[in-house]
């Protein structure tokens, strides 16, 4: 299989494994991985959180990795990038508003090529 590029969208209190086991597996598998986050630059690093359920009727959050962003979220060209992965958590309701962000989905969207 070719190596593809891949977006990752991210932001703070990202789901820590939604955002470290895919980036990971995609690298190991070799494809080239870029994450990105509005006002962050690369090597920046974004905080991420475990949401786990432990026994109560709601879901707790503890502290995860801290997740090292390594493009420009300014810069990046949707055209270059075969995929996209925006992973849950908090990040998905802070960035929909965000004008750019909008832009890219609609670039990366399949319907829209």
């Amino acid at each position: 299989m070719a190596a593809k590029r891949i977006l990752f969208l991210v932001g703070d209190f990202v789901e820590d494994y939604e955002i470290m086991v895919p980036f990971q597996m995609l690298q190991m598998i070799g494809h080239h991985c870029d994450a990105v986050c509005p006002d962050k630059k690369p090597g920046d690093t974004i905080l991420t959180a475990i949401h786990a359920f432990e026994g109560h009727p709601t879901y707790s959050e503890k502290p995860g990795h801290r997740f090292r962003i390594n493009a420009d979220f300014a810069a990046v060209d949707p055209a270059t990038y075969a995929g996209l992965v925006l992973p849950g958590g908090r990040p998905p309701a802070h960035l929909r508003l965000n004008p750019r962000l909008l832009h890219l989905l609609l670039h990366l969207s399949p319907t829209t090529k």
